[in-house]
């Protein structure tokens, strides 16, 4: 039991005050989550323009069944009002139709905003968030996307996702923070707090559901919710420490892994669910399967001969609410596993324990949804600006020949604008935005440009020539047209990219970018005009053969709602580029490398192995100015376990434009007895300086920073030669050796 001095000690007695009336079809019930449209007139994909909930079918599983929690949407975003009018329905119904009145926990998936409600604040999608290296811009995107949500009666997020991916080939990456687990701590934890506030019973607040435990982001194959292979150490020191710190942030909601980690699917396995997420990470709440997967055991995975079956081995687990998420089934099965004694009461009472803590701390039970008009911020232009200033700071200038950017004299500077992404919203949201792919262009909000839209606000509409020019597949249109405008224009901007798709629809077999948009900047080098690629895509798509064809490269990632203003403001040098690539960008689609690449793949020129080759290493971006580092000094060269590095370097702003720098730290293992990684990040700093403007940047090494997990899954320092890398440009950092002694 918990101490009394335990602050969460009154929701869990609250908790168990309430579970010791409940009969064990109620708990079947509270385990349960279904699909609102399950609750609604029609079919459960159904197409139609307005949510009516059906009263037999609200009463049948509300009420029956006891259903506990109920989430996301059908096809179009409901408005905040109609959200409210949907969630308050619900709750009313259950409180005057049910023996305990407990309220049901509504959740959704805002990954980058309350998406899902009509008129909402979208903001770039994690990637680019990452991509900005500033955590302030994490926190802002959960604070805001928190009350949105509020504002739209929803009290649960599925989000942040904190899967560490080292599989540039899986779709899904862009909602991860990337390749790095530093990053993914860092950013992870501000999301949390921006989320969940003071306390997740405020009205502006949002309990925070945690995806996917775990190793979700880096199957083999690149395929979404196909095996992975990372052997526990590894999953230790790469993909565990994000979840680690999110629960101690107060996270207390988990969402399951779709796949399976070294043969065991993530929803079946009992030592990463009971014993390290709710044992050794102490997780309070609770664990939810994701969409479906239950059944998927028995369909997909092969461990189980049918639902039944996959229920009492999901639930054994660890598993505490199953996301059905069509009908009762899972509760049915529940109830029926307990009284034939295949699982345990005891089971039972503890997923609907942790079930009901998180509903009494969120305040359900005393309010159940919020009237939109006491959220008057919803939507607002200074939620846009914060989305715009986020989009700024993670695009990413990748290449920059002759400064041909930032583009001077706006009145007489004529551009040309092609490409399937260059006049499309769809293609600045991505996925998760208003529908599920987000590629329907029919839920567009207006007033909100497209990259054609905003460069033409930029530079006045006769300036800027435009021309589709092909499709994200497919051939190019119009040949003459498109090489007469890019010919009568000085710079052409050529918008590519992969369309909006998440999940299984995102499987790709290459990572190649489409041939017709690489045919497409081939066409137009021939005009002899410079070009600028903007590249609006969920994952680094090979672009090899064209690279050298370009002057400039921006990479946007999937920038949300003001990525077109904030691609035009770059443009213009309004604003200054200074996102680095959070995932390392690879060359050819069969070398997939991180940065953290171990020895044997290390670049040699002289007939040696060369694995690690990218097209740009992870931590790269340009600004337009430049920024040199001196006077790199360090406390001390030799240290041991009670001690501590203090380090400090000057950075100086050596180029003639205002910027913002990324002050990257690094440390390498020199010899360890599992070969180390090249470099393990441990700290950075965005830092905004002047033309010729100094700053001095503290940093700090401690001497966790030294260890990784050895073959017993121990964290561990090794004795021997450390080295610290500093700097904004991965392939030129300055060094400073020291020494760690294990003895005092």
């Amino acid at each position: 039991m918990l101490s009394t001095s335990d602050p969460d000690a009154v929701y869990f007695a609250k908790a168990d005050s309430l579970l010791n009336l409940l009969t064990l079809e109620e708990k079947a019930g509270q385990m349960t989550n279904i699909g609102l449209t399950a609750l609604t007139q029609g079919e459960f994909w159904t197409q139609a323009d307005t949510l009516l909930l059906d009263s037999a079918k609200m009463s049948n599983l509300l009420i029956t069944h006891g259903v506990g929690s109920v989430q996301n949407k059908g096809k179009y975003p409901p408005s905040k009002e109609e959200w409210y009018r949907i969630v308050k329905s619900i709750q009313d119904f259950t409180k005057a139709n049910s023996r305990h009145q407990i309220p049901v926990l509504f959740g959704i998936d805002g990954v980058h905003g309350a998406t899902y409600t009509a008129g909402s604040t979208i903001f770039p999608h994690q990637i680019a968030l990452a991509a900005t290296w500033n955590p302030e811009f994490s926190r802002i995107t959960g604070e805001v996307t928190a009350y949105e949500l509020r504002a739209s009666s929803i009290p649960w997020n599925y989000a942040p996702v904190l899967d560490v991916s080292m599989q540039p080939l899986w779709g899904r990456i862009f909602e991860t923070f990337g390749e790095d687990t530093y990053i993914n701590r860092v950013m992870g934890a501000a999301y949390i707090e921006g989320a969940q506030g003071k306390s997740i019973s405020d009205s502006i607040s949002v309990a925070v559901c945690l995806k996917h435990f775990i190793g979700y982001g880096t199957p083999v194959s690149g395929k979404d919710r196909s095996p992975a292979l990372i052997p526990e150490h590894y999953l230790r020191q790469y993909y565990l420490e994000p979840f680690r710190d999110a629960i101690d942030k107060g996270t207390l909601t988990v969402m399951l892994n779709s796949g399976a980690v070294n043969g065991v699917p993530g929803h079946i396995d009992k030592y990463l669910i009971t014993d390290v997420l709710k044992g050794e990470l102490g997780l309070k709440g609770f664990v939810i399967t994701d969409w479906g997967d239950i059944a998927r055991l028995v369909e997909n995975h092969f461990v189980a001969k049918d639902k039944r079956e996959a229920t009492k081995l999901a639930v054994l687990a660890g598993a505490d609410m199953c996301m059905v998420p069509y009908d009762a089934s899972f509760a049915m099965d529940v109830i029926d596993l307990v009284q034939s004694g295949e699982i345990p009461m005891s089971r039972i009472d503890d997923a609907v324990r942790r079930i009901l803590f998180v509903k009494f701390k969120l305040g359900l039970f005393e309010k159940s949804y919020h009237h939109p008009a006491n959220f008057p911020e919803f939507a607002s232009d200074s939620f846009a600006n914060l989305s715009r200033m986020a989009a700024v700071e993670g695009i990413t200038l990748l290449k920059n020949e002759n400064n041909i950017l930032p583009l001077k004299d706006n009145a007489r500077t004529k551009v040309f604008v092609t490409g399937p992404t260059a006049n499309s919203l769809t293609s600045l949201n991505g996925p998760w935005s208003r529908t599920f792919k987000g590629d329907d262009p029919t839920y567009d909000d207006k007033g909100k440009k497209t990259f054609l839209q905003a460069m033409q606000a930029k530079y006045g509409n006769g300036n800027v020539l435009y021309e589709q020019g092909t499709d994200f597949t497919g051939d190019i249109i119009d040949k003459t047209s498109i090489l007469s405008k890019a010919s009568n224009s000085e710079v052409v901007f050529i918008c590519l990219g992969e369309q909006p798709t998440t999940e299984k629809f995102s499987d790709i077999h290459s990572l190649d970018l489409p041939p017709n948009q690489q045919e497409l900047v081939k066409l137009l080098h021939t005009t002899g005009k410079p070009i600028v690629l903007v590249l609006l895509q969920g994952r680094p798509r090979v672009i090899r053969e064209i690279e050298p064809l370009a002057d400039a490269i921006l990479m946007a990632y999937w920038p949300g709602h003001e990525g077109g203003e904030a691609l035009a403001q770059l443009i213009s040098g309004e604003e200054s580029p200074s996102g680095k690539l959070p995932y390392t960008y690879p060359r050819y689609t069969n070398t997939l490398h991180t940065y953290q690449h171990k020895g044997s793949d290390k670049l040699d020129d002289n007939f040696g192995m060369n694995g690690f080759n990218p097209q740009w290493q992870f931590g790269y971006g340009l600004s337009y100015t430049s920024f040199g580092y001196s006077n790199f000094t360090l406390s001390t060269d030799t240290i041991n376990t009670n001690y501590s590095i203090k380090g400090e370097v000057t950075v100086t702003n050596t180029g003639k434009y205002a910027g913002k720098e990324v002050v990257q730290l690094y440390i390498r293992d020199v010899v360890a007895s599992i070969t180390p990684d090249d470099r393990k990040l441990v700290g950075f700093e965005k830092i905004s300086l002047n033309p010729g403007q100094s700053a001095k940047v503290s940093f700090t090494v401690s001497f966790n920073d030294l260890k990784f997990v050895g073959l017993n899954n121990k964290w561990i320092a090794e004795e021997g030669d450390f080295e610290l890398l500093i700097g904004g440009n991965p392939s030129d950092m300055v060094k400073k050796s020291f020494y760690y002694k294990t003895s005092k």
